[in-house]
């Protein structure tokens, strides 16, 4: 067995010294771990999961090895007949199997292996005698009837009558994959499988009378740091390492109140980042949570450090406790060139003649996704004269965002509607008086425009002082492992910071347990 270990954005395998060392492991009882929320327009390229060696391990049932879901259940895999107590112990007819432990590698199968062990009653691809598997990808046109219809299988109607208990048959999308099982000597239909996205999957299993179920998809998380410094863009330092884009874009949109990615980036540059890398079936699937970040721009570094704060909702704190997350983030996009500046007088490029220019211009070709800079609402959508498709987003405090220009509108996106810090709104055009594609970008304060390069740009709330000492555990954490001073091998999904909220005993349940009763008047 050998120790998979990821730096700088590669994977690596590391043989373990001694067979009898291996044996020894896998022979000491483990423990399972406790129960364990990005981009992901752009494909992820790093290298496949490495092969473990074969070994008696490799063949062993699925509890062997824990799998994360998407939807943050993290349980040992029971074998057909055994039973999962309360405290994830798998028991049934054979002998206790024992569980993973963070210490413990995990096992792959070698590529002439299965990754379980097969039955006298299943085939060597895992699918058991009498069975045919079918599998394809929804393709233009498609529905799910001519799906199934296509192989040849009796039961259909049943099938798609129980689909739609819990899933629309409008949302089936070209290119998802989907499987399908029916039964050799009979012709029917036994089970039906379609991934929804990269987090869910619809099931509709049975024969005579079917059920639906949508589920989570699960996942294998390891852990891995990627360190890279900028010799000419972010994008090329992150593709020198081995990792693709999406990695460019989480730290843009990580640090996007800090750092201005299309004004302040120079040569030089560096950043390190220890983040979750997620896969299936052995097949790399893309990245988790980025756990801790370091960016150093100019001289200066900028650190990331994800924390949940009692019940909240998982964030970025710097290193003195203080959210990285910004009233508005820096720019409206992730990375283009500011083409014109704030300034009291200018000459009009269609115009021809000065007059102030109250807002930046971001060069940038058509289709360019456009993001609210902070949460609010919508208070406009539509033409605007010279300033062609534009969006008007109303934030707190009188501040207001103006987005000018646009070629179109993200889909949905209506008057009155919320949006959040980050999301895509529109998409750079040229239309209204412009001679080229671009971002006219403006904000105003009590409806007087303001510079938006030095507007006031205050910071959301800091850890709490009960949860600090909390904080502190956690930073030293999470600085051990991107420093290389605790192994990845040892990490779990919620060893560091739980993906849920953790719930304790003395947690209120309700509103009268955490407001003090009334004192009743005397009469």
């Amino acid at each position: 067995m050998g120790v998979l270990v990821q730096h700088a954005g590669r994977t690596g395998f590391t043989p373990a010294e001694k067979p009898e060392q291996q044996q020894n492991a896998a022979a000491e009882p483990e423990a399972s771990g406790p129960p364990d929320s990005s981009l992901s327009a752009l494909p992820d390229v790093p290298p496949a999961l490495p092969q473990a060696s074969a070994s008696a391990e490799a063949g062993r049932a699925p509890e062997a090895v824990a799998v994360e879901d998407y939807a943050g259940v993290r349980l040992p895999q029971p074998v057909p007949g055994s039973s999962t107590d309360a405290s994830g112990t798998v028991s049934g007819n054979s002998a206790p199997q024992p569980a993973l432990t963070p210490d413990t590698p995990l096992v792959f199968p070698s590529p002439d292996q299965p990754a379980t062990t097969a039955s006298t009653e299943e085939q060597a691809d895992g699918t058991a005698s009498g069975e045919e598997v079918v599998k394809g990808t929804v393709e233009k046109g498609d529905t799910i009837s001519k799906i199934l219809e296509g192989t040849g299988s009796e039961g259909i109607y049943q099938y798609i009558s129980a689909a739609r208990q819990v899933f629309s048959m409008r949302s089936f999308r070209e290119g998802q994959p989907y499987a399908i099982v029916t039964d050799t000597a009979s012709g029917r239909v036994k089970r039906f499988e379609y991934e929804i996205d990269n987090r869910r999957r619809l099931v509709v299993e049975g024969v005579e009378e079917p059920v639906a179920r949508v589920e989570a998809i699960e996942y294998v998380t390891l852990l891995g740091t990627v360190e890279a410094t900028i010799s000419d863009n972010l994008f090329q330092a992150v593709a020198d390492v081995g990792e693709s884009p999406q990695m460019a874009l989480q730290l843009a949109e990580l640090f996007g109140a800090e750092i201005n990615f299309i004004r302040d980036l120079q040569e030089g540059d560096s950043f390190s980042v220890l983040v979750e890398k997620r896969y299936r079936e052995g097949e790399y699937k893309g990245y988790g949570r980025i756990l801790a970040a370091h960016f150093t721009n100019k001289g200066k570094t900028f650190e990331a450090y994800l924390f949940r704060d009692g019940s909240e909702r998982a964030q970025y704190y710097n290193r003195k406790g203080e959210n990285l997350r910004k009233t508005l983030l820096q720019a409206p996009l992730a990375f283009t060139r500011v083409t014109s500046r704030f300034t009291s007088s200018r000459k009009h490029p269609i115009l021809g003649y000065s007059r102030p220019h109250m807002g930046v211009d971001y060069g940038a070709p058509t289709g360019t996704p456009v993001k609210a800079v902070g949460e609010g609402t919508v208070t406009k959508r539509g033409w605007a004269g010279g300033y062609g498709n534009q969006i008007i987003v109303k934030h707190v405090a009188g501040l207001e965002s103006m987005y000018s220009h646009l070629s179109g509108y993200a889909r949905g996106l209506r008057q009155g509607q919320r949006v959040r810090q980050g999301q895509v709104i529109g998409f750079v055009g040229s239309t209204g008086l412009a001679t080229g594609p671009h971002l006219d970008f403006r904000l105003r304060q009590n409806g007087n425009f303001i510079n938006p390069t030095k507007a006031i740009n205050p910071r959301g709330a800091p850890v709490s002082a009960k949860r600090r000492a909390a904080f502190e555990k956690t930073v030293a954490e999470e600085l051990a492992y991107l420093q290389g001073r605790r192994p990845l091998a040892g990490y779990t999904v919620d060893s560091v910071v739980p993906e849920h909220p953790v719930l304790t005993d003395n947690t209120p349940d309700t509103e009268q347990e955490k407001k003090p009763a009334r004192k009743k008047r005397r009469g």
